[in-house]
């Protein structure tokens, strides 16, 4: 079967990331776990619904559908470069970007599960303290859980790409950098999760400078071989 290409890889890329972005931007306008019962209140009985519902009918699983298809042929790419990548991250690879859809779509869901009992079920508007906690759920789904599941994809790629030679130190630090604050941080602000497209973002450079070394490869001309000098026989 023949490999994805680097460019597809990073064009499905930027598909996720500003699929992603324009996510976390609408989900910006939902109520905070800080705010008050009253903001919840208003916002899952008013006009929000139509932007949570856009949220959890397109925009998320667009994203999470944009992001299997980059993994899948950010992993074709990588095992077509002929070093094979360690057993270990090419398993945790797969696992942890599996991980973070999957959680994905379960906090989304749990967070536009009030708009969709109203808009589709055309049930009564759930009290705000169950709103609440449905978005508490959802947060923590996101926010806790899932973007774990993309620092771990993150780190495994990046180091599968840097041992195949395709990232370079300086791009591999900052890969690193974005893994660790995706492993490590603990807030509920979606602003946080802009490393994730960011990262993903600096390996579809990375893969398109590689393809366009690819690329210019074959046409560079090549050293002709020296020709032999033919010296005339004496005669006895």
């Amino acid at each position: 079967m023949k490999p994805a290409t680097p460019r597809v890889a990073a064009v499905l890329g930027i598909v996720f990331a500003a699929l992603f972005v324009a996510a976390l931007v609408t989900v910006n306008g939902v109520p905070h776990l800080d705010d008050p019962v009253a903001d919840y209140g208003a916002f899952y009985d008013g006009p929000g619904d139509t932007l949570v519902t856009a949220v959890a009918i397109y925009l998320v699983p667009l994203a999470g559908i944009a992001f299997l298809w980059f993994a899948v042929a950010l992993r074709s790419v990588i095992d077509g470069l002929g070093a094979a990548p360690s057993a270990m991250a090419h398993g945790l690879n797969l696992l942890s970007g599996v991980l973070f859809v999957g959680l994905l779509f379960a906090g989304t869901a749990a967070m536009a599960t009030p708009v969709l009992l109203t808009t589709i079920g055309g049930g009564a508007p759930l009290d705000p303290e169950i709103a609440r906690g449905l978005s508490a759920l959802g947060y923590g789904l996101v926010f806790l859980f899932s973007v774990r599941g993309a620092g771990m994809f993150a780190l495994t790629t990046t180091t599968m790409l840097r041992g195949a030679g395709v990232m370079p130190r300086g791009a591999a630090v900052v890969a690193y950098l974005f893994a660790t604050w995706l492993l490590l941080t603990a807030t509920d602000h979606p602003a946080s999760l802009l490393v994730l497209p960011a990262w993903v973002l600096l390996v579809a450079v990375v893969l398109l400078r590689h393809d366009r070394r690819q690329r210019r490869a074959p046409t560079e001309p090549s050293e002709a071989p020296p020709t032999p000098v033919l010296t005339p026989r004496s005669e006895p």
